[in-house]
């Protein structure tokens, strides 16, 4: 069996790779901290919290992130409540 060599052009690829990914997670990361500093998290109750100040017309200093599934958060889209769905990703660091 031969031996598997990576060739420079493969490292310099992964290297490319590897360093976009950082951005990628980096960028996030950035966007995570600003959603935490700006918004009231609401967790499991995020579904519940959109259709109140949705239907009540309730006005929030902040606005609110929480955790919804996929299909919760299409119910709440076409009920007309606007929604974002965002990766979150554990900053091991924090």
């Amino acid at each position: 069996m031969t031996p598997y060599i990576r060739s420079a052009k493969q490292k310099d690829k992964n290297k490319i790779k590897i360093k976009k990914n950082n951005s990628i997670k980096k960028k996030i990361l950035e966007f995570q901290h600003f959603i935490r500093e700006n918004f009231e998290n609401v967790g499991d109750d995020f579904v519940y919290k959109a259709r109140s100040i949705h239907y009540d017309n309730k006005k929030n200093k902040k606005g609110i992130y929480g955790n919804a599934s996929r299909k919760q958060i299409i119910e709440l889209q076409e009920e007309g409540i606007e929604t974002q769905i965002f990766p979150w990703i554990e900053d091991k660091n924090n």
